[in-house]
């Protein structure tokens, strides 16, 4: 991490990881393993809700859960997501960029380099 923000450089095409960002069902694999994410379009302006289960990377304990609703702001296909939490007024983006060896991932915040790595090693990417 530096500058206050989490990225990792994945060695995949820039569509393959897009992929992984934009389909509902494979975010909520990576991003938060065991969790659940209900995205019902993946387009500005649409509410949902990401709901945090417990596991060994948060102080949840079994039985708990920490819904979290948010706002897409903002769908570039193959090089932005961004989305507002709501109740935290925080907004996150997620930047992908071509490099030579694959596709650099980038989010606007610290705290994600256990997402990141879980990204990178999904073989479905």
């Amino acid at each position: 991490m530096n500058n206050g923000r989490s990225s990792i450089l994945i060695n995949k095409d820039i569509h393959s990881v897009w992929n992984a960002i934009a389909n509902e069902d494979i975010l909520s694999i990576w991003y938060a393993p065991g969790s659940n994410l209900d995205i019902p379009t993946f387009e500005a302006g649409e509410q949902a809700v990401f709901t945090l289960m417990p596991s060994s990377y948060n102080n949840l304990k079994h039985g708990e859960s920490m819904s979290m609703n948010f706002t897409i702001q903002e769908v570039i296909p193959n090089r932005k997501f961004t989305y507002y939490w709501d109740s935290n007024q925080m907004l996150f983006t997620i930047e992908l960029s071509s490099e030579a060896n694959g596709t650099r991932v980038e989010f606007n915040q610290e705290g994600f380099d256990y997402s990141l790595k879980n990204l990178k090693e999904r073989k479905s990417v």
